[in-house]
């Protein structure tokens, strides 16, 4: 991609996604992710009702009568995106190709992080982690992190959740707060098969974790529309399919209403609060939901 088209691509992003952050996101985001404690901030006079337990004594015998201790929130957090580079998220049939859906809600998580003065890294992750963006503060630091999206070539097109989730749980030593953003394609012989809850349920108990699915609508239902040349996108793999088949497109419906059971079943387990998003519909409700689940 030429430099000039990326700096538009980057700044399109930028625009939209700053403005749906100062507009909506910033107070949702703040409620739903608290700091990791109570900081001392200063001392007052104390007042009838306050506990007892907050006088300091220090500053109450200097000055002969009771001070007491205020708390605030501990606001700073750190903030990881988990982001699906693979094959499949090469693919849209409406308005956007998912991983076009994908750079908009990062991005819109990391203004919403920096606006509250917290920090931002990324786990870019096919089979493998593609690329490691430490934590850091700032709109260089985010716009960064846009551009890495936009244009990162993966070195694979496969998918290991699983693998993403063992290198936050190594990686990140301190709890943070962790979104995974993918189409979740991870499945064993059978979409009953989730192949990486176990991991999902590791980190979840170190971390505040969350997940985002992406979709788009012709993964839910095949269209009628005759003799169909399909390519997997991750194997490479081509095979024919006959869409006019209502056994054909009942077996795929089956298929995909059994993955979602799986996945939800998982989460669940995990408890890991979790959306979907589809490529034909605004992100700003599902992205609100998943706040005030919180």
């Amino acid at each position: 991609m030429e430099t000039s088209e990326l700096l538009k691509k980057v700044r399109k992003i930028e625009i939209k996604t700053r403005g749906l952050t100062n507009q909506i996101f910033a107070g949702e985001y703040h409620s739903a992710f608290k700091g990791r404690g109570m900081a001392f901030s200063e001392v007052r006079e104390y007042q009838y009702g306050d506990d007892i337990r907050n006088i300091d004594w220090n500053v109450s015998a200097r000055f002969n009568e009771p001070y007491i201790k205020i708390f605030e929130e501990e606001r700073e957090l750190t903030v990881m995106l988990l982001i699906d580079v693979s094959g499949s998220s090469h693919f849209g049939t409406q308005k956007m190709f998912k991983n076009e859906l994908i750079a908009e809600i990062a991005a819109v998580l990391s203004f919403s992080s920096i606006q509250n003065n917290d920090k931002v890294g990324v786990i870019f992750f096919s089979d493998k982690v593609e690329k490691f963006i430490p934590p850091k503060k700032g709109r260089s630091h985010i716009l960064r992190i846009i551009r890495e999206i936009i244009e990162l070539q993966p070195e694979s097109n496969k998918t290991n959740i699983a693998e993403a989730l063992r290198y936050l749980t190594n990686a990140v030593k301190k709890r943070c707060t962790a979104f995974v953003l993918s189409d979740f394609n991870d499945f064993g012989e059978s979409p009953s098969n989730v192949k990486f809850d176990e991991a999902l349920r590791i980190a979840g108990n170190k971390h505040d974790l969350g997940a985002i699915m992406i979709y788009d609508p012709r993964e839910v239902e095949l269209p009628n529309v005759g003799l169909l040349e399909a390519v997997d996108a991750e194997s490479g793999e081509v095979v024919w399919v006959d869409t006019s088949a209502a056994s054909v497109r009942k077996t795929y419906s089956s298929w995909w209403n059994e993955a979602q059971r799986s996945l939800s079943t998982a989460f669940a387990k995990a408890r890991v609060d979790w959306v979907s998003v589809s490529t034909n519909e605004d992100y700003v409700k599902p992205l609100i939901k998943l706040f005030k689940h919180r």
